[in-house]
């Protein structure tokens, strides 16, 4: 996923029985597809190169047995572990809070969910009905990779659409060479599992 063209598009699958979704740059070219394997006791993604899911280009892989702050490690093609990313377990209960590692096992940056509070606000008027419908039109929390200095770095946020399966990933400060790939596979699992979350 080098040279990417911002901004990238996950619009998800809903009438599939996978957790998947289409990833697409500014000009519409398919840039991954990406496939979450149901029915296992570990966390299993893989990255296709396209849509037809001819080329693994990557894999996300828990690293413990459903772990309330497991890591997801990051291979690419060769099977060769390129980075983590980690949820901060108690810490992302209330707020979406992740680390992106690199390979050498140091922090890079931080996932951090811009305002609780739209997702608390979803959760509960999702519950009433006809209202419940709407909620993908009405709240649409934002999440913010940040690096080590605070700045953002990469901002993805959840567009408005029905059943919450449109996401917009913007670029606000250039990535560097090595590290767009653990950032775009890191997204990518955040939005795996806080989607599951509600």
């Amino acid at each position: 996923m080098k040279d990417l063209k911002f901004p990238l598009q996950f619009s998800f699958h809903i009438g599939t029985l996978a957790n998947d979704f289409t990833a697409k740059d500014a000009n519409g070219k398919t840039v991954a597809y990406v496939k979450q394997k149901m029915f296992k006791l570990k966390e299993a993604i893989t990255i296709y190169s396209d849509s037809n899911k001819t080329n693994v280009a990557y894999t996300i892989a828990a690293n413990q047995w459903l772990d309330f702050s497991a890591a997801y490690a990051l291979k690419d093609a060769n099977g060769s572990i390129i980075g983590k990313v980690a949820r901060k377990g108690w810490a992302s209960i209330w707020k979406a809070n992740y680390e992106i590692i690199d390979q050498h096992d140091k922090i890079q940056y931080h996932i951090k969910e811009h305002n609780a509070w739209v997702k608390v606000l979803d959760s509960i008027l999702g519950e009433i009905p006809v209202l419940g419908f709407f909620t993908g039109y009405l709240f649409n929390p934002t999440y913010n990779v940040t690096n080590l200095r605070d700045e953002i770095i990469v901002k993805l946020k959840k567009e408005p659409s029905f059943f919450g399966k449109e996401f917009k990933v913007e670029l606000l400060k250039p990535i560097d060479n090595d590290d767009d790939d653990r950032i775009m596979l890191s997204l990518m699992m955040m939005v795996l599992l806080e989607r599951r979350r509600g």
